[in-house]
């Protein structure tokens, strides 16, 4: 087993909004599976992300919002951590970039490199706003790739054929602020220059190590290879970031793409202060012999993850002043895209199934279960309500709980909820025993090697044999026919499903934890390794826990509720505001009957973070009742006897197990949501139509 210390990292999410589906199949889950399945090895692991709180993505949400950038990371970093840790996602750390530490330790980067005298120092033409009086860095500007001729490409990296790319090189380019053709003018910046970091990097991949790499990272690394690469500016005129640590310098900061990564030192340094050790990170981030330093990322950050943080770490490196060497990347395993039904994930168009909204009407892990049989590995795959609803039903509920419970109810009914006695094993139970002594090894060598869709596969191929098992041997009947051969199948079975317990816990950890209170399984579980024998992990006479059923099955309400909120925001607009809207024609509009409600009652729904059910007056048309996603705005109280307006002529649908008859229309500005209600000047009546 390989000795070395792993160190995970998971890429950074810009904190200017909600974390989706796409997000936590790319970086997050499958890395999270690594480091659980490491942790059950005993090797010395630490995961370790943040939110990346500096750049475009977050000026561009402040000046839309009309706030400033911090209260913008503010309130995103609270919502992405508790998304992350309702998901499951076990991270040693979770920090933030707009931390002191975080801008001495960028700062300090750029000195060693600087100091070097490797940065270079330019005047460069760059698109300005004349109308905003402002540069324009990156996504401030949109247009088309000049690359791929993809539309809507934003000023640093095409998302459509993931190359980087010149915001002056950019066909028909706008403002995002305000629409308008910027001109091009001149300013200093500094670059990294790539070109000279080449040769290295060229031997760097032709190393033996990287034959365990993705081929679409390799790929795609090789590729930019064999352009031949270019200086990278690592300056933006910008006022908020990690300020250029050199005079004369104000109004710049470091480029994004060159503190982010530093993000993950950053992290692990906070994290050792708070271990009560604060130059622990160094065993981590120095001991350059024995750390496997592992980025989990989407295939949008190869370019800078695998070609640009490696050259800076060897920049660094080379520094003679530098008091530390940095680890380089062992593996820089890069997933590709997961779609939703066929399209793309988008935040702007609010098309996406958020982790948030998701936790409020699911349990975790079988999405994680989903995600993983289904995770992009060398292609983008499609995430379909459908097929999770059959993925949980078929093959968590019907065969691995089926045989978990049918094991353990058995057991306790006949045996008094103890471990029977183990006899002589006839072929099938020989057959048995081997599959117990391959199943550690064998989906484990899967995780270890990130292939995760085969791990998923391996399992739930031993959880279909464990169920054909149980129905061969038929305990049922060699109950009465031959109780101690009933006896020795039960405790196989047992012994199964303490293997399947620990085989989950990586993709299924709330799951293998409710698994192991029902097997009775002590604290100390985790001083199991991995490959132990699961053939007598809990031995006869060991009591077993109380029965439950673990994976319930997903009812098609539910995945109507969540099919029916694509697209919507919490109280019918959406998510946040548009720069660009899809028009109608008047006929269409025409279509929606929107009438004056009066609301007679009102009250929170349970287990929702979001929903208020309101009992709505519409007048002739009679009463409705509508599931508005305005919890945490409005306290029901405040809203009775209020007349608000409502789109009536809806198909009904169901929500949380309420059939929500209509929706009620509301203004939504960043995370801000107020109902339009009628002024009081205007008595008008319950079902009045507006037109």
């Amino acid at each position: 087993m390989d000795k070395r210390k792993v160190l995970v990292t998971s890429a950074l999410p810009y904190a200017n909004g909600p974390i989706h589906l796409g997000h936590l199949a790319g970086a997050y889950l499958p890395a999270d599976i690594f480091a659980r399945y490491c942790r059950l090895l005993g090797r010395d692991v630490i995961y370790i992300c943040g939110t990346d709180e500096h750049g475009v993505p977050i000026t561009l949400t402040a000046d839309r919002e009309g706030v400033s950038p911090q209260e913008v990371v503010d309130r995103w970093f609270v919502h992405i951590r508790d998304s992350f840790a309702g998901a499951g996602i076990s991270f040693d750390h979770f920090s933030r970039t707009s931390l002191p530490v975080h801008h001495r330790t960028s700062q300090d980067f750029f000195l060693k490199i600087h100091e070097q005298g490797l940065l270079v120092k330019k005047t460069e033409r760059q698109l300005y706003c004349a109308r905003c009086a402002r540069f324009l860095p990156d996504r401030y500007v949109e247009g088309t790739c000049h690359n791929c001729r993809t539309e809507g490409a934003k000023g640093d990296q095409c998302e459509s054929c993931g190359k980087p790319i010149d915001p002056l090189l950019l066909i028909d380019p706008l403002c995002k602020l305000c629409g308008s053709v910027p001109e091009a003018r001149e300013t200093e910046h500094w670059y990294m220059p790539l070109d000279r970091f080449q040769p290295w990097l060229e031997e760097w991949f032709s190393r033996p190590d990287k034959q365990g790499w993705k081929e679409n990272v390799l790929s795609f690394c090789r590729g930019y290879l064999a352009e031949g690469l270019k200086e990278r500016a690592v300056t933006r005129d910008l006022d908020w970031g990690v300020p250029v640590p050199l005079s004369g310098t104000a109004g710049k900061v470091l480029y994004v793409w060159f503190d982010a990564p530093i993000g993950y030192i950053s992290s692990t340094k906070e994290w050792a202060e708070q271990q009560g050790a604060p130059e622990r990170w160094k065993d981590y981030w120095c001991d350059t012999e024995n750390t496997r330093l592992v980025h989990f990322i989407g295939k949008d950050n190869i370019f800078f993850h695998a070609l640009m943080f490696p050259a800076m770490l060897k920049a660094y490196n080379d520094n003679p002043s530098a008091e530390v060497q940095w680890v380089l990347p062992d593996n820089v395993p890069a997933n590709e895209y997961l779609n939703l039904e066929g399209l793309k994930f988008s935040t702007s168009r609010n098309f996406a199934v958020w982790l948030a909204d998701y936790l409020e009407r699911f349990e975790p892990d079988p999405l994680r279960y989903y995600l993983c049989s289904n995770m992009p590995e060398t292609r983008d795959t499609d995430f379909n309500l459908k097929e999770f609803q059959a993925h949980n039903n078929n093959e968590l509920a019907d065969t691995v709980g089926n045989f978990i419970n049918r094991t353990l109810t058995f057991v306790e009914r006949y045996f008094d909820g103890r471990v029977p006695e183990r006899g002589v094993p006839d072929d099938l139970d020989r057959e048995m025993l081997e599959r117990l002594a391959a199943a550690g090894p064998a989906v484990g060598g899967c995780i270890d090697t990130f292939r995760f869709r085969a791990a998923a596969d391996t399992f739930g191929e031993f959880a279909r044999f464990c169920n054909k098992y149980f129905n061969d041997k038929a305990p049922w009947q060699s109950r009465k026919d031959d109780p101690a051969a009933c006896a020795s199948t039960l405790n196989l079975c047992v012994q199964a499903c303490y293997a399947l317990s620990v085989a989950m816990w990586p993709v299924m950890p709330f799951s293998a934890e409710k698994l192991w209170a029902q097997l009775g399984v002590p604290e100390d579980w985790r001083s199991h390794p991995w490959d132990q024998d699961f053939s007598a992990a809990l031995p006869a006479g060991h009591s077993l826990g109380k029965v439950e059923v673990l994976f319930p099955k997903v009812e098609d309400s539910l995945i109507e509720a969540q099919s029916a909120s694509l697209g919507k925001s919490r109280a019918g607009g959406t998510r946040r505001e548009e720069t660009q809207m899809e028009t109608i024609d008047i006929g269409q509009f025409g279509k929606v009957d929107i009438r004056v409600a009066l609301v007679r009652a009102a009250e929170e729904v349970p287990r929702s973070r979001s929903l208020i059910r309101l009992e709505l007056d519409l007048g002739e048309l009679g009463s409705r009742t509508v599931a508005a996603g305005i919890k945490g705005h409005y306290e029901p109280a405040e809203l009775v006897g209020r007349k608000v307006l409502v789109a009536a002529n809806l198909e009904p649908r169901k929500v949380m197990g309420i059939e929500s008859q209509g929706m009620v229309l509301a203004a939504v500005h960043g995370e801000s949501l107020s109902l339009c209600t009628l002024d009081s000047k205007f008595d008008l009546p319950p079902g009045t139509r507006i037109s």
